[in-house]
């Protein structure tokens, strides 16, 4: 497994500094359900497939029911109230119609999760309630290269695991509208590469509470080869960790 047992009690005092929120909690004899979104009205990146069968790894190796789906007819709250974090993959554009909108809202607010990876920040611009609850907007990027990832915070299940400096390559978003309230865990480091515009704490990935509920972001996943490697992998589980509440 991907997330040994020895995290357990660990887990629960880390999650505790991001999350202020009762968390939903699947009945007794059910595993925690998760909803990867991978709607796109733009862009639409060629490692969905990748990411899409990473999320699908991890629910079968650390016993989550993990469902799919592109379609937005599933933001309804009869079919919301089934799981405990929804995740918007690589999603883009306008996703969600305002119907829809207001029950992703409603589900928020009742105390479930939210994960963004990726092009999640390059989705729904005209909703300042997402853009809260992602914590960032896409800017622009510089092409894919190598660069140096910083843990800021090596308390948190999504990166307590990682080196200091972890060198990957990867689609390099820069960020506008970035939220206050944000707990940054791990940034870029723009030495490292060309074309960063976020300054000396360039964030890459970050968790907060919002709207009654809680949130986590990745800007990690362009390639197709970051969602096989092993230590993405854990980042992206302790990520849902985060935003299932467990």
């Amino acid at each position: 497994m991907l997330f040994s047992s020895r995290y357990g009690l660990l887990l629960a005092a880390l999650f505790a500094g991001c999350s202020r929120p009762t968390p939903q909690s699947a009945p007794a004899g059910e595993r925690p359900a998760v909803l990867v979104f991978y709607k796109t009205q733009g862009f639409r990146h060629a490692s969905i497939a990748a990411g899409v069968a990473a999320f699908q790894r991890l629910g079968r190796e650390n016993n989550l029911r993990v469902d799919t789906t592109r379609l937005a007819t599933r933001f309804v709250a009869d079919s919301l109230r089934r799981y405990a974090a929804v995740v918007f993959l690589n999603t883009t554009g306008d996703v969600l119609d305002s119907v829809q909108q207001v029950a992703f809202e409603r589900y928020i607010g009742q105390g479930h999760g939210f994960m963004g990876v990726h092009a999640a920040t390059d989705t729904e611009y005209d909703w300042p309630w997402y853009g809260g609850l992602v914590g960032a907007y896409f800017k622009n990027h510089p092409q894919v290269q190598p660069a140096t990832v910083r843990v800021a915070d090596a308390h948190h299940p999504a990166t307590s695991f990682l080196p200091a400096r972890w060198a990957r390559t990867d689609e390099w978003y820069n960020f506008r509208n970035v939220a206050p309230d944000l707990r940054v865990l791990a940034t870029v480091d723009e030495t490292s590469y060309t074309g960063g515009l976020n300054g000396q704490q360039h964030p890459f990935a970050w968790c907060h509470p919002y709207g009654g509920g809680r949130a986590f972001y990745t800007a990690g996943g362009h390639l197709d080869e970051n969602y096989a490697d092993s230590l993405f992998q854990r980042h992206l589980l302790g990520g849902l960790r985060y935003a299932l509440g467990q």
